[in-house]
């Protein structure tokens, strides 16, 4: 996608073959900074403390971390300490686990002189097939949206958190189908949700949808559920940080009340995303996935810009109160409408997803 006219991955090699360049998300939409991540720690510390965020992007950056760490020192005791803290950086993401996996697998049993080069051609393999899976949920997507029957002059899309360019390595999960229907030349418009804590979405969704033209409304999160009673949404499209092998998405907080909304009010909730975010060693998920407790900062205090240029932080809670933090929460499946993937369209259930990756019955 582009910033400015000028197109960016938001992860990619310096020119010195070393080095990973990554777009720091904390500090957008105010200003827009490119850092350097020289090493494994500087990966681990990037996921974590979301300078990367979003769960394609989060494999990518895990995997360009094992190709760091392999340049620092390719033997057998980095390669298993890479594994372990990159892995504790972010839980709840499946493809963290996929892309250090995918790596580890490659690299064990290789001897050391030859695994960095390894590394980093599989973590650059890796970035290119995010972008073309993404290309094709965006199609796939696309479809669905061309059959819908919207209510007014234009079609309405409700987003919750940040499923685009900024949460892959280019186009977008849950944004790649409204990218797509935008450059199409249909009359999309986003309600996107502001998504507290972090507000991924009035900071990374509005700032990414602008930049491309597409037209769009920043709303309170609680907004959502009024603008489908009264008929202003015609379909709701999310993420997910991780799928279950039954069809139960794990994505950013809040994301079940969206759904729970859309089902009261007839509104289709889909889910776009990519095969690695499929967990296919687990069924329920409410029960076995984990729910990532992040820091009560993040609810206690907002940073932004102020009317006179400055960026300052706030604390909006009475002095003493105490803050939780859930980092997600789970749809179950009986409220998804469909998954939109790379392979298709299918519905929210095992059988769905098995008619797209025949491949994982022998796993059932």
């Amino acid at each position: 996608m582009k910033v400015d006219g000028k197109p960016y991955r938001t992860i990619w090699l310096a020119q010195d073959g070393t080095t990973v360049q990554v777009i720091d998300q904390t500090l957008l939409p105010h200003a827009f900074v490119v850092r350097d991540l020289r090493n494994v720690a500087n990966a681990m510390n990037a996921i974590r403390n979301m300078v990367v965020r979003g769960a394609p992007l989060i494999g990518a950056a895990a995997a360009y971390g094992m190709a760091l760490a392999m340049a620092e020192d390719p033997s057998d005791t980095m390669l298993a300490r890479a594994y372990t803290e990159l892995l504790e950086s972010r839980p709840t993401a499946v493809n963290l686990r996929w892309a250090l996996d995918d790596l580890r697998t490659l690299l064990a049993p290789l001897p050391p002189a030859k695994r960095r080069a390894a590394a980093y051609k599989r973590a650059a393999e890796i970035c290119d097939e995010d972008v073309e899976i993404c290309r094709r949920i965006g199609a796939n997507g696309l479809a669905l949206i061309r059959k819908l029957k919207p209510r007014g002059d234009r079609i309405n899309a409700l987003t919750h958190c940040n499923a685009g360019w900024l949460a892959t390595v280019d186009w977008g999960t849950a944004l790649s189908p409204i990218y797509q229907a935008h450059d199409a030349g249909l009359p999309i418009h986003v309600w996107v949700d502001e998504t507290r804590p972090r507000n991924q979405g009035a900071s990374l969704t509005a700032w990414e949808l602008g930049k491309h033209g597409v037209p769009h409304t920043v709303i309170a999160d609680n907004a959502g559920g009024h603008l489908m009673q009264h008929g202003q949404v015609d379909f709701c499209i999310v993420g997910s940080d991780r799928t279950t092998r039954r069809g139960d998405v794990c994505n950013k907080i809040g994301t079940y009340l969206k759904a729970l909304a859309a089902r009261d009010n007839g509104v289709p909730f889909y889910v776009g995303l990519p095969y690695p975010t499929i967990d296919w060693t687990i069924s329920d998920g409410v029960a076995e996935i984990p729910i990532e407790e992040r820091s009560a900062r993040e609810v206690s205090h907002l940073t932004g810009r102020t009317d006179s240029g400055g960026m300052a932080t706030v604390a909006v809670l009475p002095e003493g109160s105490p803050a939780a933090n859930p980092g997600c929460d789970v749809t179950p499946a009986r409220l998804v409408t469909g998954l939109i993937t790379e392979r298709g369209v299918c519905a929210a259930s095992e059988a769905g997803l098995l008619a797209l990756y025949p491949e994982q019955s022998r796993a059932a």
